[in-house]
């Protein structure tokens, strides 16, 4: 029907977490469609984090509800949330630091692919496989380390090993939580030209927690701003950033926004 609106491909409602007596998310509500790349800023301490990882499975919710595609999965655990198209980057917890690089993401491919899990040694007879890590490797310029051991590699590098474990898992939802911090001033446009990348394929919702201005502004198709866990903003970049409360609590005074 002529100006049905598209479905969203993730929601929450009313989506709240309590820690004893403090509020951490409080009903916050919101709809992320494919195609946008929606950047989630506030305060240290807003519940940036927390809630996604509400919307990841690592918490479960208090109340309210998420959904991907209309289907509710709030009760559904992190690994079939995974299944079921939602991917994020965790901060490097998800690597293994005695495989090499091309076997930390094999590993993510086959999953991909359904293979189930099979001896390393037998991987060398699944070309595809192979083909398709080395795909992702070459993406976040770590084609020259595969053969590298994940615990000797740079803070910088691990956080790309951690992106291209994210794409080769091909997730309608990608989420990204601060992907450059720590990384070196040299290692930082890498990462930024993949999510570059994945955005102007306009397939996929991108959600990412960031508080670096520049980055903001060169990725965002939408802002939400949290603060005290509750959503006080939420909208295009420009009229967000305009917004006095936003300058001055959440994005700094008008002449650092």
């Amino acid at each position: 029907m002529a100006g049905t609106e598209p479905t969203p491909a993730l929601s929450t409602r009313d989506l709240t977490i309590r820690f004893g007596g403090h509020v951490a998310v409080n009903a916050v509500t919101a709809d992320f469609y494919p195609g946008t790349l929606t950047v989630i800023v506030g305060p240290n301490g807003a519940g940036k984090t927390t809630y996604f990882n509400l919307v990841s499975g690592q918490l479960a919710a208090t109340s309210g509800r998420v959904l991907l595609r209309g289907e509710d999965i709030t009760r559904a655990g992190p690994a079939r949330r995974t299944r079921l198209g939602i991917g994020r980057a965790f901060q490097l917890t998800n690597l293994f630091p005695h495989l090499t690089v091309a076997e930390n993401v094999r590993l993510a491919v086959q999953s991909r692919a359904g293979i189930g899990m099979r001896m390393l040694s037998l991987w060398s007879g699944h070309r595809e496989v192979i083909a398709r890590a080395d795909h992702y490797l070459e993406r976040v310029a770590l084609a020259p380390r595969r053969g590298s051991y994940v615990g000797t590699l740079s803070h910088g590098d691990q956080r790309k090993l951690e992106v291209a474990i994210l794409l080769a898992l091909e997730p309608d939802v990608l989420m990204f939580d601060e992907p450059t911090a720590g990384m070196s001033v040299d290692e930082v446009p890498v990462v930024l030209d993949l999510i570059h990348q994945v955005k102007a394929e306009r397939k996929r919702t991108v959600l990412l927690v960031e508080h670096k201005m520049d980055v903001v502004r060169a990725l965002a198709d939408r802002i939400v701003v949290l603060h005290n866990g509750t959503l006080v903003a939420d909208g295009q970049p420009a009229e967000v950033m305009r917004s006095k409360i936003v300058q001055e609590a959440y994005l700094g005074s008008p002449e650092t926004v």
